[in-house]
C-alpha cells in the first residue's frame, strides 16, 4: 500500500525501584538481640504485604517458611515478654477488625436504601465499565504470562484448506457412521476448527465489481472442472459458459432455455403478466432450494425480489460457492434430517428446478419443512420431469410418485394453481381452519404448542405441520408490499415486542452510521487502497460491496440503512442464538437472516463477503459462558471474507482494545476510530490484505 493503515495492539508498561542492600560492616555491629528482632519485624513485614488476603485461601498443606496454619508467621524467636505483647497486638488488631466490619455494613445498608432510581442506572454502567475492564486487564495478563509466542501472527493453512468448511467433512462423517443423506448434514465436533490463515487459490483474481461480476467470475476463484460446467444437469445450472479464464452465465440463449422465459411462465402461471409484478401479490424473499448457479436468483435481482440459495455441500463444482462469488445470496443448508436454521413463515415462496429432493420419500417429511418456512398464501414452485403427466403416464413408478406428491401437498392445504410442461405452482391456504376441515385423521397433524417451535436452531424434521400457533400467521396479501414492509407499523410491531420508539431510535441511529462508515471507508479507498495494476481508478463507493455479514443484526436496521442509503448490496443478517431472537422481524421486514452459534463456523465458503460488520457482538458474546474465544471468533471472520475486504466493529473501548491486538496477529491493516468524545465506544477498521500463494 502506498500508505499503510496502522498496525497497532495494546502494550504494557514496567517499572520497577532498586533497594539498597545492608553492608557487611554495619550488619556486624548489630548486636543479637536487635538482629533478632530485625529479622522477625522484616519477615512479619514482608508477609503482611504479599499475602494480605492468605486467610482467605487457607489449605491443609504443611507450612513453608515459618508460616502456622492460620496463616500468620510463627516466631521461633520468642520470650515471654515479647509473646505478651504478640497476643496483646493480635487481640487488639482483631478488635479493630471487628469494628470495621460493622461499619462497614451499616454504612454500606444506609447507602444503599438512599439510592434513587436514577442514580442505579449509572451506578450500573459504572458496574458494567469495571467488568469490561476486568476483561480487558484479564486479557493482557495472559498474553504478558504466556510471552511473546503468544503475539505471534497467524500462520498460513494447508494449500489442501483453500475451500475449507468446518462442520461439513463428508468423508469424517461416513467414517462415523453417518449415512443416508446424514453424511452431507452440519457435525460441529471439537476438532472442527482450525486457527490458521486460509489462504486463496494461486491464480485467484479479486472479483469483478457489481453488476458486472453477477454474471462473469474468474474460474481460478472456485474449485469447479471444466467437465462439471459442461455436464451441470440443473435448469438454471447449465445457463453458464466456460471462456478461458472467466465463466460467464447467460440469462437468455437461443440454445438454452433462458431463465427470463422461465420466470416469466411461472408468473403467467400465478396469474400475472410477468415476473416484474411478483411485488403485487405480496411476493419478496424467495427460497431456492438446489439453486444451481444462482441464474434465477440473480435475474429476479433487478426485479426487487431477493433470493435465497440453499443447497448441499460440494467439494466441487460447488452451487453455494459460485452462486456467492458472484454476489448473491446463498448459504449451505440441508433438511435431509434437520430443519433448516429460519423461523416458521419466512418465505414468499419457495422454488425447486430440479433441485434433487426427493419430495415423496419419508411420508412427505420434506413437503412439511417446505411448508413451515413457507409464509400463508405463499407459493410452492416445482419444475421436475416427475411432473410431467406425459411422461409420467408411461412410467408406472414416476406416476406413483407424482400421484404421492400431489396428493400430500392437497393434505397440506395446498391449492395447485396450474401446471405446464415440467413446472407446478401450489399455493398454500391464507386460512388455519383449511386444516379443521380436513377428513378426520387426516395426516399430517398440526403440531402441538411444544413440537411447534418458531426459530428452530438445526433440530430434527418434525412430522406435523408447523407454523399454525404462530402471531405472525398473516397471508402475504394482507401484507404491506415492498418496499413499505421494511417499516413496520406500531400494530406489527408489538406482534414482536418492539415498541415504535426503539425501533425508530435504531433507525435513525444506523442511517447516521452508515453515512459515516461511508465517509470513513472512501478516503481509505481512495488515498490507501493501492491500484490494482491494469485497473482503472474505483468507482464511486456505492458499488465498492456487493455483499455484507452482519454478524448481530438485531432488527436488521444496518440492512435498512444501506439500502435507504442507495447502496446496491445485500446483507446477510444473523442473529446469534446467544442474544434476543429478533430473526423473524429482520425476515418479515424483506430481507434475509439466519440464526447463528458464533462458537460454530458459519455454513460457507471461503472468501465470500466483502464486508464483516458487527456492533455489539464482542459486549454479547463476553457476557456469556462461552465455550470458545475470541480468536477463535476472528479466525472465522477471517476465513468468511475475500481478500482486500473490510471488517468494521462497534464496541466499548476496552473490547475494541482487545480486537485491535487479534486483528494483527491475523495480519489485518487495522485502525481505531473515536466515535463520539464523551462515548465509550469505539470503531475498528480493518481490512484484509491479498496474500498470494506461491507457486513451487
Amino acid at each position: 500500500m502506498s500508505r499503510q493503515l496502522h498496525r497497532g495492539a495494546s502494550g504494557g508498561r514496567f517499572s520497577g525501584n532498586s533497594q539498597g542492600f545492608w553492608d557487611d560492616s554495619q550488619m556486624k555491629e548489630r548486636t543479637e538481640k536487635e538482629d533478632l528482632d530485625r529479622i522477625r519485624t522484616s519477615d512479619n513485614t514482608y508477609f503482611s504485604f504479599r499475602f494480605p488476603f492468605r486467610f482467605l485461601f487457607l489449605d491443609n498443606s504443611p507450612s513453608k517458611n515459618g508460616l502456622s496454619d492460620n496463616g500468620f508467621a510463627s516466631d521461633p524467636f520468642n520470650t515471654g515478654t515479647l509473646r505478651s505483647r504478640h497476643k496483646l497486638t493480635l487481640l487488639f488488631l482483631k478488635f479493630s477488625l471487628v469494628v470495621t466490619v460493622l461499619l462497614a455494613l451499616v454504612g454500606s445498608f444506609w447507602w444503599t436504601i438512599s439510592i434513587t432510581s436514577s442514580s442505579r442506572g449509572h451506578i450500573f454502567r459504572g458496574y458494567r465499565h469495571i467488568q469490561e475492564q476486568l476483561v480487558s486487564d484479564l486479557w493482557d495478563i495472559g498474553e504478558l504470562s504466556l510471552g511473546s509466542a503468544r503475539l505471534k501472527e497467524f500462520g498460513f493453512c494447508p494449500q489442501e484448506s483453500e475451500n475449507y468448511v468446518p462442520c461439513f467433512n463428508v468423508t469424517e462423517n461416513l467414517a462415523l457412521g453417518f449415512s443416508e443423506g446424514k453424511e452431507n448434514d452440519r457435525h460441529c465436533g471439537q476438532g472442527s476448527r482450525q486457527n490458521c490463515l486460509v489462504l486463496p487459490p494461486i491464480n485467484y483474481k479479486v472479483p469483478l465489481r457489481w453488476p458486472m461480476g453477477k454474471d462473469v467470475i474468474w474460474v481460478a476463484n472456485v474449485k469447479i472442472t471444466a467437465q462439471e460446467v459442461l455436464t451441470s444437469g440443473s435448469l438454471t445450472k447449465r445457463m453458464m459458459m466456460l471462456e478461458e479464464e472467466q465463466i460467464s452465465f447467460r440469462s437468455a440463449s437461443l440454445m438454452f432455455d433462458g431463465v427470463e422465459d422461465y420466470s416469466h411462465q411461472i408468473a403467467e402461471m400465478i396469474g400475472l403478466r410477468n415476473e416484474s409484478n411478483f411485488i403485487q401479490v405480496g411476493v419478496r424473499t424467495i427460497l431456492d432450494i438446489g439453486c444451481g448457479y444462482g441464474s434465477f436468483g440473480a435475474h429476479l435481482f433487478s426485479k426487487q425480489l431477493l433470493t435465497m440459495c440453499i443447497a448441499n455441500y460440494e467439494a466441487s463444482g460447488s452451487q453455494v460457492q459460485l452462486t456467492l462469488e458472484r454476489g448473491l445470496p446463498a448459504m449451505i443448508s440441508s433438511f435431509t434430517s434437520k430443519q433448516l436454521p429460519y423461523p416458521s413463515l419466512s418465505f414468499d415462496m419457495v422454488h425447486c428446478a430440479r433441485c434433487g429432493i426427493d419430495w415423496d420419500q419419508k411420508e412427505g417429511i420434506y413437503l412439511i419443512e417446505a411448508d413451515r418456512v413457507l409464509r400463508p398464501g405463499g407459493y410452492f414452485v416445482w419444475t421436475s420431469p416427475l411432473t410431467n403427466s406425459q411422461a409420467s403416464l408411461r412410467n408406472k413408478e414416476n406416476q406413483k410418485r407424482w400421484n404421492f406428491v400431489r396428493s400430500f401437498a392437497e393434505s397440506l392445504c395446498w391449492d395447485m394453481l396450474s401446471q405446464q410442461d415440467e413446472t407446478v405452482v401450489w399455493k398454500k391456504t391464507s386460512k388455519k381452519s383449511c386444516y379443521g376441515s380436513r377428513k378426520s385423521g387426516s395426516s399430517p397433524s398440526i403440531c402441538s404448542k411444544g413440537h411447534d417451535v418458531e426459530s428452530p436452531y438445526y433440530r430434527p424434521l418434525e412430522s406435523c405441520i408447523g407454523g399454525t400457533q404462530s402471531r405472525r400467521w398473516i397471508p402475504i396479501e394482507g401484507r404491506p408490499t415492498w418496499p413499505s414492509r421494511a417499516n413496520p407499523n406500531s400494530n406489527e410491531l408489538a406482534i414482536y415486542g418492539v415498541s415504535p420508539e426503539d425501533f425508530a431510535g435504531d433507525n435513525l441511529n444506523w442511517n447516521s452510521a452508515v453515512r459515516n462508515y461511508w465517509s470513513l471507508l472512501s478516503p481509505l479507498i481512495f488515498s490507501d487502497h493501492p491500484k490494482r495494476p491494469g485497473d482503472e481508478d474505483p468507482s464511486p463507493p456505492y458499488n465498492m460491496l456487493r455483499n455484507v455479514l452482519d454478524m448481530n443484526a438485531r432488527f436488521g436496521g444496518f440492512n435498512s440503512a444501506l439500502l435507504e442509503g442507495g447502496k446496491s448490496v445485500w446483507v446477510m443478517n444473523v442473529v446469534p442464538t446467544s442474544g434476543p431472537n429478533t430473526l423473524p422481524l429482520i425476515l418479515d421486514r424483506g430481507f434475509v437472516g439466519v440464526l447463528h452459534d458464533w462458537c460454530e463456523a458459519f455454513p460457507t465458503y471461503p472468501r465470500t463477503y466483502d464486508m464483516v460488520h458487527a456492533e455489539g457482538l464482542l459486549s454479547l458474546e463476553t457476557d456469556q459462558q462461552r465455550r470458545c474465544t475470541m480468536l477463535d471468533l476472528f479466525s472465522e471472520i477471517d476465513r468468511l471474507l475475500r481478500p482486500e475486504g473490510w471488517v468494521i466493529l462497534r464496541d466499548t473501548a476496552s473490547l475494541v482494545e482487545i480486537a485491535r491486538a487479534l486483528a494483527t496477529r491475523l495480519k489485518w491493516d487495522a485502525r481505531v476510530v473515536e466515535i463520539e468524545s464523551n462515548s465509550n465506544e469505539r470503531l475498528l477498521i480493518c481490512q484484509k490484505p491479498f496474500f498470494k500463494k506461491q507457486t513451487n
